[in-house]
């Protein structure tokens, strides 16, 4: 079996995968190798409807939406590509008996340096013309949020951090995570065994079956979801803002050339990361596009574009597991994103970087995402959590 040697090894060239290793590319880690058993994004982060907000009822999730927008909204300067975010702005709702958990969240993400506020039914109507708000006494507006592109931020990160030493070896599937006496020593991949003192498991829904052969149990569940692609009537250009409605249980943005797209906020759990539908179900799209005409009436009248498939990886508190998993020194998990993987991409890669160089996350402070935290009965509960969060 050939041998080599890596500093850091990241399983995963999704945006997260990327991301690290932009991250520790920039900080000269020494060579750093990504291996993905597929080609660039080709899970969940070429699938993703690509929403960016900073509405979170837990502040750290707050700090790291902040923060990638940071990335975001400077992205040729930080990265060195044109990019792809869309500044809509961005709308929540939640039922009228959760106005005083939406008015404390939107404090809480003020008191972090956040611009966001509450806004009256005629403040949205000026903001949304096309929505109807008859059911929402209030909602929270973010105006600098918005939408982008997950295979293109991916793919973004993955360029510079190639051009400044990191190594991608796509289509190159992982047999096994090697570990001694309580470190991980690093992977076999495709005939080779490549020697690394510290491995990062980016790999989404695939990560528990990965890391428990490597004597790892993380409680991360995959489940399938379906978004529909409306092209609009003649009448409705654009929807405006990005948005997520918990009275209708779906999420909206736009979609270049007159067309919106609307996901739902439940999947079925169990699906097969490797074998899922690839085409959405009739009923799905139908009742996904139902959903969007109650809050946008003019979307009774649009057309079903197409449909998208993909896969969540789920955490029991529908939070992100971060960070180097106590059984195995050296081996770090950046999973669990549970749908909100490209919104903190930016940041998440950041502070990965920061804990495997530095020994702790410094920029945000990640302990409450740590691995082990299940294993300790102590999931994530923010002070204000919506019903649906």
């Amino acid at each position: 079996m050939a041998r080599e040697t890596a500093d850091v090894v990241i399983l995963g060239a999704g945006v997260t995968g990327a991301s690290i290793a932009f991250h520790l590319a920039r900080r000269r880690a020494g060579r750093v190798v990504v291996l993905d058993k597929g080609e660039l994004a080709h899970g969940g982060s070429g699938r993703s409807s690509a929403l960016v907000r900073m509405h979170y009822s837990f502040p750290p999730e707050v700090q790291l939406a902040r923060k990638s927008l940071e990335y975001f909204e400077h992205w040729p300067e930080i990265v060195g590509r044109p990019g792809d975010f869309r500044q809509t702005g961005f709308i929540r709702i939640v039922p009228e008996a959760e106005r005083d958990r939406l008015e404390a969240n939107v404090a809480m993400q003020r008191a972090l340096g956040v611009d966001a506020r509450v806004v009256t039914p005629e403040e949205l109507r000026e903001i949304a013309p096309a929505w109807r708000f008859d059911d929402a006494s209030a909602a929270a507006w973010e105006p600098g949020s918005g939408y982008g592109d997950g295979a293109g931020v991916a793919g973004d990160f993955l360029a510079r951090a190639r051009e400044m030493g990191v190594v991608f070896r796509p289509r190159t599937a992982v047999s096994a995570i090697r570990v001694e006496e309580g470190r991980v020593r690093g992977v076999d991949a495709d005939g080779a065994s490549l020697d690394a003192r510290v491995v990062v498991a980016a790999t989404g829904p695939w990560t528990r079956p990965l890391l428990a052969a490597a004597g790892v149990s993380l409680p991360i569940e995959p489940e399938y979801h379906e978004v529909a692609i409306l092209r609009n009537p003649p009448a409705l250009a654009t929807i405006g803002p990005a948005g997520i409605d918990s009275p209708c249980a779906v999420y909206y943005r736009s979609e270049p050339g007159g067309r919106t797209l609307v996901g739902g906020f439940y999947g079925r759990r169990g699906a097969d990361p490797d074998d899922f539908p690839q085409a959405a179900s009739a009923d799905g799209l139908e009742s996904l596009a139902a959903a969007a005409a109650r809050r946008i009436p003019a979307l009774e009248d649009a057309a079903l574009s197409r449909g998208i498939t993909g896969i969540y990886d789920m955490s029991p508190d529908a939070r992100p597991l971060l960070g180097e998993l106590p059984q195995v020194r050296g081996l770090f998990v950046a999973a669990g994103f549970s749908g909100m993987g490209f919104k903190l991409s930016p940041a998440v890669g950041l502070v990965l970087s920061e804990q495997i160089l530095d020994g702790r996350a410094t920029t945000v402070d990640i302990t409450a995402f740590r691995p082990s935290r299940f294993a300790e009965g102590r999931p994530i509960k923010a002070p204000y959590e919506y019903a649906d969060d």
